[in-house]
């Protein structure tokens, strides 16, 4: 019987974006703090006033999106996004974040759980170009929750939680 490969990581969070407002552009910010069941200070889902915001609902905290997401939508599909255009609030570099579903892992002091993937709607499409509902098909990122709070850097490092099963 074959065993599931155990990957190990080590990545970085290449950038932070919010949006005050939903419906208008996000922009990035250098450091941001996170607060356990709210989210992102100045982001619009902290304040429960996202387009897609449920009260209560912990998968709504923070989202993360990897910069290869990017590059493979360019290379596959010749679509050509602005990082900020996918409207997630955490750039990664170097993370498997399909496999961090029901997983701990830390970013920089901040302790994150994966809770479900983000796949990408037809709002996201609305927004930007026809094709990048497809063209980011499982790869649009990973919803999370806050469990340890603290201030994200750009920059910080993202790893496993310690005890945690390798993904």
């Amino acid at each position: 019987m074959n065993q599931p490969i155990a990957l190990s990581f080590c990545g970085q969070l290449a950038a932070i974006y919010v949006g005050e407002h939903k419906g208008e552009a996000i922009h990035a910010v250098e450091h941001v703090e996170a607060i356990p069941g709210h989210g992102l200070v100045g982001d619009r889902y902290c304040r429960q006033e996202g387009t897609f915001s449920k009260p209560g609902s912990p998968d709504r905290e923070v989202t993360l999106i990897e910069s290869e997401a990017f590059d493979a939508m360019a290379r596959e599909a010749d679509i050509r996004l602005e990082c900020h255009q996918a409207r997630r609030n955490l750039l990664t570099q170097g993370v498997p974040l399909n496999h961090l579903v029901g997983k701990e892992f830390q970013v920089g002091q901040v302790v994150l759980k994966g809770i479900r993937l983000c796949e990408p709607c037809g709002h996201l499409e609305s927004l930007t170009v026809k094709g990048v509902q497809d063209a980011l098909c499982h790869r649009g990122g990973l919803r999370a929750q806050i469990v340890r709070g603290g201030v994200l850097r750009t920059g910080d490092t993202i790893r496993q939680c310690a005890g945690q099963t390798p993904v």
